[in-house]
């Protein structure tokens, strides 16, 4: 038989466990009240203690109805909200691709850059990081392709682009979109997003204006329809030019769209303004604008106005 040990002599430490009188042999040895340190729940990043963390680019919130939605499904339906249906930004190629038929669409003028005529104070590298942020040469993009089986020429600003702002080369690609289109036959979509002339080119960019409205009376004069298509937000110089002497004019639900915004419109007539002042809803009810054309159903719209605006002329052609 084994004689008993005795516990003060064994090399097993003990502990108490709480509301137990028995001891539990442990070999790690507790910490002495000296060592114990509180835990404390991390702070949070933002948004509370029950906020989760989750990688950024997955999820997005709605600005209207506050609702979080998985990016992936966002993006299939159009950059929609589904809950509120908050029409948010598309960029330039997002927007073609929402519109033209499968790969037809040809790129034209796609190497034309911008250039620092005047000499303007860092223009150039803000040029090199918006092409470097949008992939894109200035900030419109245009070609030929199909809708709806029919060819069309299209014009798509890209607000991400130094704020879609119309400087010598957007000027010019849509001058020539446009005289392409008149010399073909074919109607002219352009799609404007913008903040107005680009100031870093001055009055070079002020001559844009009077040069896309040249090319589109030529346009008109071969009885060829311009339909404009004003999205959020359609501003000062682009919207005093081209994108206010469509055939039929049409914008996206909500759409902001005017001249000068309106704090400095309040400050210089010193009045009120009407409620929801420079909306596309105001300016339908005040006849600026023709229709209002939630994003899913633009392409198919588009397609039914050109069906009849191109009708006498399909039928010459038949």
């Amino acid at each position: 038989m084994t004689e008993p040990v005795d516990p003060s002599e064994s090399k097993l430490k003990t502990r108490a466990l709480p509301g137990v009188e028995t001891r539990e042999p442990s070999i790690t040895p507790p910490p002495s009240a000296s060592d114990q340190t509180p835990l404390k729940r991390p702070k949070p990043v933002s948004g509370g203690p029950r906020k989760r963390l989750m990688p950024e680019g997955i999820w997005t919130k709605c600005p209207k109805c506050q609702e979080t939605i998985y990016r992936k499904e966002l993006e299939a339906k159009l950059n929609v909200c589904w809950q509120c249906g908050y029409h948010f930004p598309l960029t330039a190629w997002e927007r073609v691709s929402s519109l033209i038929d499968g790969d037809s669409f040809v790129q034209a003028d796609s190497e034309m850059s911008s250039v620092d005529v005047l000499s303007f104070p860092g223009y150039l590298s803000k040029l090199e990081s918006n092409q470097q942020k949008t992939g894109m040469k200035d900030a419109v993009i245009t070609g030929l392709g199909l809708l709806h089986g029919r060819k069309v020429a299209l014009g798509v600003m890209d607000f991400g682009f130094n704020g879609g702002s119309m400087g010598s080369v957007v000027g010019e690609k849509l001058t020539r979109i446009i005289e392409s289109a008149t010399e073909q036959s074919l109607p002219v979509i352009i799609c404007s997003t913008s903040g107005g002339a680009r100031m870093y080119e001055g009055m070079f960019s002020l001559m844009q204006m009077a040069k896309t409205c040249g090319a589109l009376a030529y346009h008109g004069r071969e009885k060829l329809p311009f339909i404009s298509v004003l999205t959020d937000p359609t501003m000062a110089g682009v919207m005093a030019s081209f994108a206010s002497v469509g055939d039929l004019i049409l914008a996206e639900p909500a759409a902001r769209i005017g001249f000068a915004g309106p704090r400095v419109i309040k400050d210089t007539t010193k009045a009120e303004l009407p409620k929801g002042f420079q909306t596309a809803e105001f300016l339908r009810d005040h006849g600026l604008i023709d229709a209002i054309v939630p994003r899913k159903e633009l392409k198919g719209r588009l397609a039914w106005y050109l069906d009849c605006l191109m009708a006498s002329r399909d039928a010459a052609q038949a």
